[in-house]
């Protein structure tokens, strides 16, 4: 697949407007136009290969917390199983952290279960005893808020009552289970706490799948419901189950004077369609219904291009006693 540049495919433009260059007003509403018709490309197929991603691993949600007031965009976040942490002699929980944590602009977040067998939500650093495996070993770590009730609680989101550690953060916290994949991920790609990278953010969920899809055997495919937080799975197979597998299509950027990255199989149709609308906004009705029609030729010419590579067969499913399954 190949790029081509905005100053290109506004060069284009130009040309095909003719009379020197735009005016600013009119650049303008070039730039809009681009964006449109890269908006109406990009919605008529689900498969276009360079926005399309077949059965990625993300991670699944445990639950999500909120009610936290100051500094609501870094503590509200939905939390996902990372490992096993040993909080006293051989007992043992789970070890929790944000699944779209961005370690360079705030300190790591996890909550764990310290000695007292109390859930504690805080802050500090972290990594795994031996890589690759998920038994955790802390750091460092500055409580923010810790479980205040007597009770000994397996999961978090049981815990009645949090009370501040420190005193600085506003807010009541509250944990709510969840079985969600977010839109949004980042991941660790060493074992230092602050080393972690981002995927690409999801734009729309296709298919959701319990193991790898598309290999050798079939795998189970969950329903699913999207909300503002992401695909929320309906019946897991296994409560256990921290991570999925999804086909998902990208986001579409927004394009802007300084793109390089303009999808050449959409660069003729963006432009005369944007030509066709800068016809009507200057009432040449008769021209603009004509360029349309060539703009809407060249997406034509793509999409028979992409229904020949076969990419729909990613949406193809067999029912077998009652399981949907992917072949």
């Amino acid at each position: 697949m190949q790029d081509r540049t905005y100053s290109d495919l506004l060069f284009l433009i130009q040309s095909l407007v003719g009379g020197g260059n735009l005016t600013t007003e009119e650049q303008g509403s070039i730039d809009s136009f681009i964006n449109r018709r890269a908006h109406e490309a990009f919605q008529t197929s689900q498969t276009w290969p360079r926005f399309l991603v077949g059965s990625e691993e993300r991670h699944v949600s445990s639950f999500i917390t909120s009610g936290v007031t100051d500094g609501p965009s870094i503590y509200n976040r939905p939390y996902y199983k990372y490992g096993i942490y040993t909080h006293t002699g051989t007992s043992t929980s789970n070890f929790y952290v944000p699944v779209n944590q961005d370690d360079a602009t705030n300190q790591a977040l996890f909550i764990y279960k310290n000695s007292a067998l109390k859930w504690v939500w805080g802050t500090g650093a972290y990594n795994q005893i031996v890589i690759g495996k998920d038994a955790i070993n802390i750091a460092s770590v500055t409580g923010i808020w810790i479980q205040v009730d007597s009770e000994e609680y397996d999961d978090p989101s049981q815990v009645l009552g949090w009370g501040s550690v420190s005193g600085a953060i506003a807010g009541t916290p509250s944990l709510s289970n969840v079985n969600l994949i977010s839109y949004a991920e980042t991941v660790k790609v060493s074992d230092s706490g602050s080393n972690r990278a981002a995927k690409d953010t999801i734009g729309e969920f296709l298919k959701v799948y319990r193991k790898k899809a598309f290999l050798n055997d079939s795998s189970l495919e969950y329903d699913f419901f999207v909300d503002s937080n992401g695909a929320n799975i309906l019946n897991v197979a296994n409560s256990s189950d921290n991570g999925a597998f999804v086909t998902y299509k990208k986001e579409l950027p927004q394009y802007t004077i300084t793109s390089i990255d303009i999808p050449s199989e959409w660069f003729f149709f963006i432009a005369h369609g944007a030509y066709a609308d800068f016809l009507r906004m200057e009432g040449k009705v008769e021209q603009s219904m004509a360029e349309e029609e060539v703009a809407q030729k060249y997406l034509a010419q793509e999409l028979e291009k992409v229904d020949n590579m076969s990419n729909n067969n990613v949406f193809r499913r067999f029912s077998t006693h009652g399981t949907r399954q992917s072949r």
